[in-house]
């Protein structure tokens, strides 16, 4: 210990120049600490390789050309001493940036300007400087690491099934097309509580239609990514169980875009899927889409996007979708993200109002969108079963989504964030023996499956129909039981 110490003192009192040091340390706490943030949107090997070249191994390079060129040019000796630390505190600063705030051009003038005159004033200290920020890499390092190896509660361990259902074998085959409009909250909600909103035209449209509504249905979880993920697996994950932080379920993008016992068994079964997106939201981390079809191609986003940086009109590519398909059954997924929820800034002040009208107005295109494509489906696919399935609710009464993770004792409010829309159109009566327990997102699958197979006994593991939030404020940390069996509100903290 005393031999590395004195090693880090001699490198601090050294005049040799250490260009391939100096871009290190510039870039690998940035790239830590971008991990650590987002290690969900992240953790494919090919943007692992893409961000180490980016903020490391590409600088290097840069770093040793600048001290070369430098060093052969006369006319540039006298800035030779401000040369890495300028670069240094130049690209740390850049990166900073664009990992915490984007691609902000203006952002990014300002600061890196206040970069270089501070890489002036404080040359005399650089080296100091550089092993302060190795250590600041070794810190969040570590904390990734631990997170990485300790805490991650991985799919294959959570997703297995309590039965031998990934072998089910359908009796019947009917095309399936699952269609959620996000954040739509149910009819039993909506006229009532926060919402306050009549919604009687598109409720009768559905009974017209055929629909059978499912009053109290409700996500078992709060956002898209934990209830769908939950929904196609079949299976509770509690948001991996997480000890001190609030991360996203782990490779809940590779779930949802095929990687989960829903699409493999509709696979088995020879059924064709498709994916049709409205956003490139599931793309982000680069997953393998085990769909046979998706109209949106990973390839083609940036590796900086957060998700929203491809759009696609859905209705469209489904009717251009279906002049290719053939006789085969197929199941459809189309995941549209409206009405969707009320903001999720921070601290955005008393805008629940403002945010309800927002978000009312969303649902009311919505619905038209939804009958133009329901009148489309039952034209031209008579025998289909088409569910409407919302992945959670709109927050509603909320000043923003932020607010759900601090204890709440207000039962609208609370409902407001898990009631979810469920319609379905069943083809015949037959599936009355089998959905008598459908109230929540993570049992839908397993109970259509059971009625495609004409077995009741995969009804026998149903999984609760709880739904489930994480606190940060009003209540220790963790994972609570927000609403039970009953639909009744409760506060019960989940322990693993």
């Amino acid at each position: 210990m005393g031999s590395f110490r004195e090693d880090i003192i001699e490198f601090t009192k050294s005049s040799k120049q250490s260009p391939v040091l100096a871009a290190i340390a510039a870039g690998l706490y940035p790239l830590l600490y971008y991990y650590n943030a987002n290690f969900t949107l992240l953790n494919s090997w090919e943007q692992v390789l893409f961000f180490s070249v980016y903020f490391i191994v590409a600088p290097i390079f840069v770093f040793l050309f600048c001290q070369w060129l430098v060093n052969k040019i006369i006319f540039f000796n006298p800035i030779n001493r401000f040369l890495l630390p300028i670069l240094n505190f130049s690209w740390l600063a850049y990166l900073l940036v664009i990992v915490t705030q984007g691609f902000s051009v203006k952002r990014i003038i300002v600061v890196v300007l206040v970069a270089i005159l501070l890489a002036i004033l404080l040359a005399k200290y650089f080296k100091k400087i550089i092993v302060i920020q190795l250590l600041m890499s070794v810190v969040v390092g570590g904390i990734l690491l631990n997170y990485v190896f300790f805490d991650i509660q991985k799919p294959e361990t959570w997703m297995h099934q309590p039965d031998d259902i990934e072998t089910v074998i359908f009796k019947k085959k009917p095309n399936i097309y699952l269609i959620q409009p996000d954040g739509y909250a149910n009819f039993s909600e909506i006229n009532k509580g926060f919402y306050q909103f009549d919604n009687s035209d598109f409720q009768n449209y559905l009974i017209n239609n055929d629909f059978k509504l499912y009053n109290d249905f409700r996500s078992n979880y709060y956002s898209t990514l934990s209830s769908n993920s939950s929904m196609f697996a079949m299976k509770h994950h509690y948001y991996n169980h997480p000890k001190t932080k609030i991360r996203e379920v782990y490779n809940a993008r590779n779930i949802l875009i095929g990687k989960n016992p829903v699409i493999d068994i509709f696979k088995k079964n020879n059924y064709r899927t498709h994916l049709l997106l409205g956003k490139s939201y599931l793309l982000i981390n680069r997953g393998d889409v085990t769909y046979d079809f998706c109209n949106m191609s990973k390839d083609s986003l940036s590796y900086f996007s957060r998700g929203f940086q491809m759009s696609a009109d859905i209705f469209s590519d489904l009717k251009r979708l279906q002049t290719t398909e053939t006789s085969e059954s197929s199941f459809y997924f189309l995941e549209e993200l409206s009405p969707g929820h009320i903001t999720n800034r921070s601290n955005p002040g008393e805008i629940a109002k403002l945010e309800r009208d927002n978000y009312l107005d969303k649902l009311k295109t919505t619905n038209s969108w939804l009958k133009e494509v329901l009148d489309y489906i039952s034209n031209n696919d008579p025998k289909a079963i088409i569910i409407i399935a919302a992945d959670h609710g709109g927050f509603v009464g909320f000043n923003s989504t932020k607010e759900a993770k601090m204890k709440q004792t207000d039962a609208a409010l609370v409902k407001s964030i898990f009631t979810a829309q469920l319609a379905i159109k069943w083809p015949n009566e037959d599936y009355v023996v089998y959905d008598k327990g459908l109230k929540t997102s993570v049992n839908v699958f397993r109970i259509l499956f059971s009625y495609l197979a004409e077995n009741p006994a995969y009804l026998n593991q149903l999984q609760a129909d709880k739904s489930y939030i994480p606190i940060t404020k009003g209540a220790s940390f963790g994972i609570y039981e927000y609403i039970n069996e009953n639909y009744e509100v409760v506060f019960n903290k989940k322990t693993k």
